[in-house]
């Protein structure tokens, strides 16, 4: 029986400070995923996803980005953002937001790597899927505060997160938790309701 691919997102900051300090480490991610055989997932921009999609094509891996316009010419016209990196561009229409919304929820997995307020959206999107967490501890930003938020803020499903100084063997944690997870087929990835009396989202 073939085994199945994992849909692997990274997530991560377009621009700042935690771009130039992570770079390589997020195309040491892409990397590690595309040399894992899964496919690459992100938000097809620029900045540490798109250093990612780098490595995962230096690797001759699958690299599918989720674009926030409706269509290539807007992609790139109007967002002003990569194409040659991607074997497929799934062209959204739902701006930001929207993208980051339908990005994690069409994933198995999120590596944050750095990052700014977009990848908290796309991480607590993530936690709130079920969705396997990796988190790259030392790479600035989001990811390196995500301990300390986790720690202080009630987050859905802590058990889920892992967190991991080395890109490597952070994706290789990763997709072990994920066939650990899909070793059976039952598996639910939608959010459990809360309490109209306590434990509301927000």
């Amino acid at each position: 029986m073939k085994k199945s691919k994992f849909q692997i997102c990274v997530s991560g900051a377009a621009s700042g400070s935690s771009v130039e300090a992570a770079h390589q480490l997020a195309y040491r991610v892409g990397q590690a995923v595309g040399k894992s055989g899964h496919t690459l997932l992100t938000g097809a921009t620029i900045g540490l996803p798109y250093y990612a999609a780098c490595g995962a094509n230096k690797e001759g891996g699958l690299s599918i980005g989720f674009s926030p316009a409706s269509s290539h010419k807007q992609h790139v016209n109007t967002y002003r953002l990569p194409t040659n990196e991607f074997d497929y561009i799934n062209f959204t229409g739902m701006d930001y937001v929207g993208r980051d919304v339908h990005l994690v929820r069409s994933s198995d997995a999120v590596i944050t790597v750095g990052g700014r307020m977009g990848s908290l959206h796309e991480f607590s999107t993530a936690t709130e899927s079920n969705k396997v967490c990796g988190v790259l501890l030392g790479s600035s930003g989001l990811a390196d505060f995500i301990p300390t938020l986790v720690k202080n803020i009630p987050t859905p499903h802590p058990e889920s997160i892992i967190y991991d100084t080395d890109p490597e063997r952070l994706v290789k944690q990763v997709i072990a938790a994920l066939d650990k997870k899909f070793a059976s087929s039952t598996v639910d990835d939608a959010p459990r309701e809360r309490s109209v009396h306590g434990n509301r989202r927000g």
